[in-house]
């Protein structure tokens, strides 16, 4: 087949999503971009996450929003939806990993990746408009530096990189970043509410930098299309069905036609693919290496409320993250916030319970202290302005654990599932994230004078944690036996397929990963030759 109606489709719109489209269209191709969620114009966020219908994915009933929520048996997983994907929710958080990620055995060995990625980390620094340094400084900045001192780790505290534009607060002004190409920006009002979706139009999210040029180079962005499958051709390229997202009935089916393909729907969206392709044989050479070495970044959310406003602490001003620490040398700590009146979030916290019991005894010590003290528990549960009341602890890990996935028939449908994988056991606790959300809660305590309590979440209190940041699963490999895709993030058996999302993150990079997946994308993208040239790649 020579007559495609795409040179290049790209499922997913988010960090790789867009560095493919804005490369491929600056190289030439014809570029289609279909993306499950809709597309946001600033005023058209939830003005707070309790306007559910704008802030959760739930299309089947009719909410559109940003935040997906997937369940698993090994984790529970936070996501993002939207033109832009988890741009849109995400805590604007850009930090490179360290060393030890580069070197992971998974990878190490196929390039010096510390090396060769450092040029693509200052692009996509640049394109996603990294301030170095959050330079603010307020009541949790000060908690988390003391809870790091109480630790003993306080050399390890420091600023954030946010991809923020902060500029004059509410001052709009033409695009400061591309020289006018871009949009115009309005200069961050430090409402806090970045993972609801910046009604301010400060977030540097995909929409202000990568997609917005790529639309300036033709590139067709189709939003609330869901692709249901995609079927290689013989003789090459794809055919690539989508319907609405969400519908019940006049589901609106279309297939498309593209020489090359570029995967980029989360590792979630990814991988959910791939598993029912492979399965239905549309993709019929897909490794066997599918779905493992999938990891959460060995992540917990912890954090600490207190019972009342403390009236000296201002906790939601500010950006979503601003500050962290490490506990030891693997485990890294951040504060979170959310703005005035976003307390839906607040629902999935709960008493700080050890996590190291059998189950029976953690629901045994979580009723023991409700009912030791039910007024205070009832004060620190309340949802009534939990976000002005709490700091959220997102504790990360570089350890070496992994779920594998894969799909079971349930109820007559297949659907993904989940199994202790490769490396340690997947945490269902840590207790660092323990020891720093009691840190955190005695320093409000101390600061504010008020009472203040470490907190947990209901998922941990059943063994299941949770991840703001699921990766892997299609991961970068030596050869199809070993993962999914080759060093160039073309799928082993399926070349003009790719991956460059974080489904192709072969390592927990103990850090939050949106940069090292746009570093990654960008990387990957640069060795695609212009349209209509001879590919510089080797074959596979």
């Amino acid at each position: 087949m020579t007559d495609f109606d795409e040179d290049v489709v790209v499922i997913g719109s988010g960090f790789g999503g867009s560095v493919a489209a804005l490369r491929l269209a600056e190289k030439g191709y014809r570029v289609r971009v279909y993306e499950a969620g809709r597309r946001f114009e600033d005023e058209e966020f939830a003005k707070t996450s309790w306007d559910v219908r704008r802030y959760l994915w739930a299309p089947a009933m009719g909410c559109f929003g940003v935040q997906r929520i997937h369940r698993l048996p090994d984790v529970m997983i936070l996501a993002g939806a939207g033109v832009g994907g988890g741009s849109l929710n995400y805590a604007n958080t850009l930090y490179q990993p360290g060393s030890a990620f580069f070197t992971d055995p998974q990878w190490d060995g196929i390039a010096d990746w510390e090396a060769e990625l450092a040029p693509h980390y200052a692009t996509a620094e640049r394109m996603l408009g990294v301030v170095e340094q959050y330079p603010h400084n307020g009541p949790v900045e000060r908690i988390m530096a003391g809870a790091a001192e109480d630790l003993g780790v306080g050399s390890t505290f420091r600023r954030a990189p946010v991809g923020v534009f902060l500029g004059t607060p509410g001052v709009r002004v033409p695009d400061p970043f591309f020289d006018g190409e871009g949009p115009e920006r309005t200069g961050c009002t430090l409402c806090g509410n970045c993972m609801v979706g910046c009604r301010v139009g400060a977030k540097n999210t995909l929409m202000k930098n990568y997609l917005a040029l790529a639309e300036r180079r033709g590139v067709v962005i189709e939003p609330l299309r869901t692709v249901t499958e995609l079927r290689a051709l013989r003789g090459g390229g794809f055919a690539v069905t989508t319907r609405r997202s969400g519908a019940w009935l006049r589901r609106g089916r279309r297939t498309v036609t593209a020489r090359q393909v570029v995967l980029a729907a989360g590792t979630w969206g990814t991988q959910q693919l791939l598993h029912r392709m492979k399965a239905s044989g549309a993709l019929p050479h897909l490794s066997d290496a599918l779905g493992r070495l999938t990891r959460t970044n060995s992540e917990a959310l912890d954090g600490a409320i207190a019972t009342r406003v403390p009236a000296s602490l201002e906790f939601t001003r500010g950006v979503a993250i601003t500050t962290s620490f490490h506990v030891d040398e693997r485990t890294h700590v951040e504060n979170v916030r959310y703005g005035p009146g976003s307390n839906l979030m607040g629902a999935l916290a709960t008493i700080l319970v050890p996590g190291d019991l059998p189950l029976h005894r953690r629901l045994g010590h979580l009723v023991g202290r409700a009912l030791r003290n039910p007024v205070r528990q009832l004060r620190l549960g309340s949802l009534r302005r939990w976000s002005d009341r709490g700091i959220i602890a997102l504790v990360m890990q570089t350890a070496d654990n992994s779920l594998t996935l894969s799909l079971r028939r349930r109820f007559g449908r297949l659907v993904m599932t989940s199994r202790q994988g490769h490396g340690e056991p997947n945490p269902t606790h840590l207790p660092q994230a323990h020891r720093a959300a009691e840190a955190i809660a005695s320093r409000i305590e101390r600061d504010g004078g008020v009472t203040a309590e470490a907190r947990g979440s209901w998922p941990e209190v059943f063994g299941i944690p949770l991840t703001a940041h699921f990766l892997g699963g299609a991961v970068v490999s030596r050869s199809a036996e070993e993962g999914v895709i080759d060093a160039y993030h073309r799928v082993w058996g399926h070349p003009d397929l790719h991956v460059v999302d974080g489904s192709a993150v072969p390592a927990n990079p103990g850090v939050n990963p949106s940069l090292t997946i746009t570093a990654l994308a960008e990387r990957a993208l640069s060795y695609w030759p212009a349209a209509g040239e001879t590919d510089p790649r080797p074959a596979q």
